[in-house]
């Protein structure tokens, strides 16, 4: 019985935690001092039109989903 328990419990953990997953370099929001790109795509896996913003300290690169 308390073995069906732990695995429901991980099962529960891992449902939620996949369910918060974002993408590689996808965020919410755009961080203070990145700068938007003239970038724009639609994500074909949700639909969303995403902009490309570049953090100027390293060059890295977020996507971003634009207000509808």
């Amino acid at each position: 019985m308390i073995g069906l328990v732990i695995v429901l419990a991980i099962a529960v953990i891992a449902v939620v935690g996949w369910i918060g997953l974002r993408r590689h370099g996808e965020s919410p929001v755009a961080a203070p001092g990145w700068v938007p790109t003239e970038e724009s795509f639609r994500d074909p896996s949700t639909g969303r039109i995403m902009r490309v913003w570049v953090d100027p300290v390293d060059g890295s690169r977020h996507y971003v989903p634009e207000p509808p």
